[in-house]
C-alpha cells in the first residue's frame, strides 16, 4: 500500500538518478575554449597618433607610429616605426625616431630598438643637433635618455662620436659621451 501511494515519488527519484548518471557520462562542451597564446596582443592599432598635454593645456609630447600592440601578460606596449616629439615652450621640439619601441607596463621606461635618430631644429639662439645611435632607453617623465651603444653627435659642421651616452633633453640640455670620444670641429 505504501508502495502504490509513493509510486510517483519513486519514479521521479529513479529519473533523477538516471539523469545525474547521464550528466556524469557526457563531457561539457565549452565555446571559446581556445587558450590564449602566451604573449599575444590583446589590442592593436595602425596609423597610431597620441597627444599628451601638460598642466597648462599645451602640447607636451606626441607619438606617431605605423603600428601599436599591447600585451596583457606583461603590460608592455610595442610600436613599429615610432616618431616622438617632446615639446617645451622655448625651443623647437626634440624629435626621436627609431625602428621599434617597447614601453614598460608602468610607462616609466621606453626602449627604442634598432637605429635611433634624435634631432632638434635650428631656432633663434639654438644650434641644430642630430644624434645617431641605437638601443636607446628613454625615461619620458624625467626627460632623460641613455645608451651603451655607439653615438654620433652632429651640430652644424662639427661631429663628435663615442661609446655610451647620457642625455637630458630639457633645459638645460646636457649630453655626455662616456668612452672613446673623438671629434672633428670646424674652426671659423
Amino acid at each position: 500500500m505504501i508502495l502504490s501511494e509513493n509510486k510517483g515519488y519513486i519514479l521521479l527519484g529513479i529519473i533523477a538518478l538516471l539523469s545525474a548518471w547521464l550528466v556524469n557520462l557526457t563531457t561539457p562542451i565549452f565555446f571559446n575554449s581556445t587558450p590564449l597564446m602566451e604573449h599575444s596582443p590583446d589590442y592593436f592599432g595602425t596609423a597610431y597618433i597620441k597627444w599628451e598635454m601638460n598642466e597648462q593645456g599645451t602640447l607636451k609630447n606626441k607619438l606617431l607610429a605605423d603600428k601599436i600592440l599591447h600585451y596583457s601578460d606583461d603590460g608592455t606596449t610595442h610600436t613599429v616605426s615610432p616618431l616622438m616629439f617632446f615639446y617645451n615652450n622655448k625651443t623647437p621640439p626634440w624629435v626621436i625616431k627609431s625602428e621599434t619601441s617597447i614601453l614598460s607596463a608602468d610607462g616609466k621606461d621606453l626602449f627604442l630598438n634598432g637605429q635611433v635618430i634624435i634631432s632638434r631644429a635650428k631656432a633663434s639662439g639654438i644650434i641644430p643637433l642630430t644624434i645617431n645611435t641605437q638601443m636607446l632607453k628613454v625615461n619620458p617623465g624625467s626627460s632623460y635618455a641613455e645608451t651603451q651603444e655607439w653615438a654620433e653627435l652632429i651640430s652644424s659642421s662639427n661631429k663628435t662620436t663615442g661609446n655610451g651616452m647620457k642625455m637630458t633633453y630639457i633645459e638645460p640640455v646636457h649630453v655626455q659621451l662616456l668612452a672613446n670620444v673623438k671629434g672633428s670641429y670646424d674652426s671659423k
